[in-house]
């Protein structure tokens, strides 16, 4: 049977811990065939942990469950800036002897002080990506991804991309029955398209400037048509090098970007709240066909169009 210990420590997270307990924790499976794991909840101090959220979890398991479990699973918590020591000798002696250790969102942080990621791919909740890259450099930080495996290292990025990333692992260790059996069981799809890209929201930054802000109110209100450097800097009455070079100082950005960023943008909001024609999207926002969408909306969201549409479309279907 394999053993998992999950580490709960002060100010725990309890989304992470019930992603966790969802995963490896059920005992109960009629009927589906799936193996039942040693489950096994432990912290530094056991007794009541406080929780994140207003109540607390009674763990009675101190860390020397951690010794003898195939699967360390750390549970998030919330102040991930401060270190326990005893938590980073625990997942060093874990990994040293060929532990696996799984970690999502802020619980990165852990794996970080116990120098885990240094060299390795890694990832978590895409708001605290560059806190993480700047807190342990050696990092190789990956926020656009749900989930990174590196050696026996998994980690996930935030909140419900925990599920991804156990799921992924079950799949390694039991094969794609079994965790779809298991995504079956929770309600969640065994496998999700795309990575935390399509869920950012990156609003281009507001204009101060006069000099500019007419000509992109104007651009925006023209995605539709092919609008060249050229074009802009000649309603801008500019040079194209002076109205580049404007534009970069103004926007931080160059005009072609700032362009594909809203044209992808309002892609977003057409595909959430309508139901055209993906070619038809690709002509209103200035894209002219679909494979030209798709080829951009890919690069900037890490999916297509149509999973995009999947997951976060309003309009209710016919």
């Amino acid at each position: 049977m394999t053993k998992v210990a999950m580490i709960v420590s002060a100010n725990a997270e309890p989304f992470g811990i019930g992603v966790l307990a969802e995963v490896w924790g059920e005992q109960y499976h009629p009927d589906d065939g799936n193996p039942v794991f040693d489950f096994v909840a432990c912290t530094p101090e056991p007794g009541i942990v406080s929780g994140s959220s207003g109540f607390g979890f009674v763990i009675t398991h101190g860390l020397e469950a951690v010794a003898d479990a195939d699967l360390v699973a750390l549970a998030a918590k919330r102040d991930y800036r401060t270190e326990d020591p005893r938590v980073s000798q625990a997942l060093r002696e874990a990994h040293d002897r060929g532990a696996t250790i799984v970690a999502s969102c802020t619980a990165s942080f852990q794996l970080g002080h116990a120098g885990l990621l240094d060299g390795r791919r890694c990832t978590t909740h895409w708001r605290y990506g560059a806190e993480l890259a700047e807190t342990f450099p050696e990092a190789i930080v990956d926020t656009d991804v749900l989930y990174v495996e590196d050696g026996p290292i998994v980690t996930g990025a935030g909140s419900a991309a925990g599920i991804d990333a156990n799921l992924h692992l079950m799949r390694q260790w039991y094969g794609a029955r079994v965790a779809a059996t298991t995504a079956r069981r929770i309600v969640v799809p065994p496998h999700r398209d795309g990575g935390q890209a399509q869920f950012v929201r990156a609003p281009m930054p507001v204009v101060e400037a006069e000099t500019l802000a007419p000509v992109l109110d104007w651009a925006e209100e023209h995605l539709a048509e092919p609008l060249t450097v050229a074009a802009l800097a000649r309603r801008a009455h500019m040079s194209e090098r002076t109205f580049a070079r404007r534009f970069r100082d103004e926007t931080g950005t160059t005009p072609w970007q700032w362009l594909l960023g809203r044209r992808v943008a309002m892609a977003e909001e057409l595909l959430e709240t309508t139901d055209l024609p993906i070619e038809q999207i690709a002509q209103r926002v200035g894209f002219g066909n679909a494979a030209t969408l798709r080829h951009h909306f890919g690069a900037v969201r890490g999916t297509s169009p149509q999973a995009y549409r999947r997951s976060f479309s309003c309009v209710e279907s016919a």
